[in-house]
């Protein structure tokens, strides 16, 4: 490998210093940092790491997902394949981890920890404690990936408890997500042995799990935006801080990603080299990752950036490798292989009525920015006998159809959409990747689902001149085509979504949460109305 020299400030963030160096590299790896008295006004700092993210969500695959994020100076993720887990198994998690393999980007890959998510739903995929043993064993398998069971995990349930036990065995570290959990409930969850949680959203809950020797990841995704209500932990807790995505849209990682979250943490007049510890160093040293910091004699992986304010990126380095330069991309796209898991036959119109009990219902409320959806009451339109959507007060029917097997869809009723023509649907549906849609008429919900069936995966939109798909034939969550030209098709369906009447900044982000059942309150599964404070499923009809 080249031996060569670059010039600049260097940014010393354990030493809280900026100095003008030159630094030599040499076998993919800093020889050595060097003084100088003149370098150029450009930075040389570590590259930036994402704490948790599902690259499923990007609708990229792992090696595409690579490509757009080192524009940003993003050099390492660490990844809960979850997602294609919930749809394909151990061959899905597999895959990322070969896929990954193909480019020059580091992605440290957790076991999922719960696979199916809950036995509310129908999933694809089963994890069981004798595959996360054989996953464990991996060297790129570096963490227990998020533990969403925290009622089985506080209630210490056998099988919960010997999926952390084995992650113990191997010395590696286990992801929490508990989205409100609070006082002596998320004392127990942490003493049970989880050491992160990404789900805080306020910071009353952060600060009590920090109490408890939690770290936090701050999280600004493409749905779930926690940022501003947290930042301020930054203050008193930047040792236990890190800065994530979770779930990141691919027309929102085509423009930014956690320089994004450095640059706006600065903005508000946060101590850089406290943001650049969250940002750069702690996942490292969190997650044992063999990730640079621009110590001697460490791997190469380093960012120029113009200024640290914006964080404009220059140049990118992996292990020595210049995968980026001034906003363009120079890892090349790969050949990918297609694996799926769908099989059921196209919907009628009748497969979506609903025999009308009453004119109030329950109803899912959607929050923009937020994955909690309060239950509130709401009035519906019922016509021959048959409930139907009630535009005039944005409250529209929504339906989880089993992609896994042909069954009837489960059907609710949800506000905030805003659509007052059409409908929009996704086989992007977590945890287990039902088919969504959402709509004003039974006739487009069915065109909206029947467009995904035939494609085996996508996320689609009907409206009264016009249908559009984009393709996700990847497990029916992701495209192996160039990520650049899926955040332009996503662009435009996503617009389409808006000029239909919505006014949710994401909304097939916002729709692919409807069916999360483990974050509170009303969700729907593929088998009904669920209630995520009681956690049991509940009526529609009130």
């Amino acid at each position: 490998m080249k031996k060569f020299s670059l010039s600049g400030q260097f940014v010393d963030i354990p030493n809280r210093q900026i100095f003008p160096a030159e630094v030599s590299i040499e076998n993919g790896k800093i020889g050595q940092v060097k003084k100088v008295t003149q370098a150029p006004d450009e930075y040389i700092m570590p590259g930036f790491i994402d704490a948790h993210v599902h690259v499923e969500s990007s609708m990229l695959v792992p090696s595409e997902f690579a490509r757009l994020a080192v524009v940003h100076g993003t050099v390492a993720s660490i990844s809960d394949p979850h997602e294609i887990a919930n749809v394909c198994g151990m061959e899905g998690v597999e895959y990322m981890i070969d896929n990954g393999h193909k480019v020059p980007f580091k992605f440290y890959f957790g076991a999922p920890s719960c696979v199916p998510a809950t036995p509310f739903e129908t999933a694809g995929g089963e994890i069981n404690t004798a595959d996360i043993e054989k996953l464990m064993i991996r060297e790129e398998i570096t963490y227990l990936a998020e533990m969403m069971n925290w009622p089985g995990t506080v209630n210490r349930d056998s099988e919960v408890m010997e999926k952390i036990a084995i992650a113990q065995k191997f010395g590696k570290p286990i992801d929490g997500h508990a989205p409100g959990l609070k006082g002596e409930l998320a004392e127990k969850y942490i003493l049970a042995g989880i050491s992160t949680d990404h789900e805080c959203f306020t910071q009353e809950e952060a600060l009590d799990k920090l109490k408890h020797g939690m770290k936090i990841s701050i999280r600004e995704g493409s749905a779930a935006k926690n940022f501003e209500a947290l930042i301020g932990l930054i203050d008193e807790h930047a040792d236990n801080i890190m800065f994530c995505s979770d779930d990141k849209h691919p027309d929102n990682l085509a423009v930014s990603h956690i320089n994004h979250l450095a640059a706006r943490a600065v903005a508000e007049n946060k101590d850089l080299f406290d943001v650049l510890k969250a940002a750069c160093l702690n996942p490292i040293s969190h997650y044992k990752m063999k990730v640079g910091s621009l110590k001697e004699g460490d791997p190469a992986d380093f960012i120029v950036v113009k200024d640290l304010e914006k964080f404009e990126v220059l140049k990118t380095f992996i292990d020595g490798n210049l995968v980026a330069e001034n906003g363009k991309t120079l890892i090349e796209s790969v050949s990918n292989e297609i694996i799926n898991n769908f099989h059921t036959n196209k919907k009628s119109v009748e497969d979506f009525a609903i025999d009308a009990k009453s004119q109030t219902v329950r109803v899912i409320e959607a929050l923009d920015g937020q994955l909690i959806t309060p239950e509130i009451k709401g009035e519906i339109l019922i016509k021959n006998g048959k409930a139907e959507s009630n535009p005039e007060k944005d409250i529209l029917k929504i339906t989880v159809v089993n992609r896994y097997e042909d069954a009837a869809p489960a059907m609710a009723f949800i506000k905030n959409f805003g659509l007052t023509e059409g409908a929009i649907a996704s086989s992007v549906g977590h945890d287990s990747h039902n088919i969504i849609a959402v709509g004003v008429d039974d006739e487009s919900i069915t065109k909206a689902v029947n467009l995904i069936i035939e494609a085996k995966g996508g996320v689609s939109a009907i409206n009264l001149n016009q249908s559009i798909i984009l393709p996700l034939p990847v497990g029916g969550i992701m495209s192996a085509e160039d990520g650049y030209k899926v955040a332009e098709q996503y662009t435009t369906i996503d617009k389409m979504a808006k000029e239909m009447g919505s006014s949710l900044q994401s909304p097939f982000m916002t729709l692919s949460f409807m069916a999360l059942l483990v974050i509170p309150d009303l969700k729907l599964s593929d088998k009904g109305l669920f209630s995520g404070q009681e956690f049991k499923f509940t009526d529609l009809f009130l």
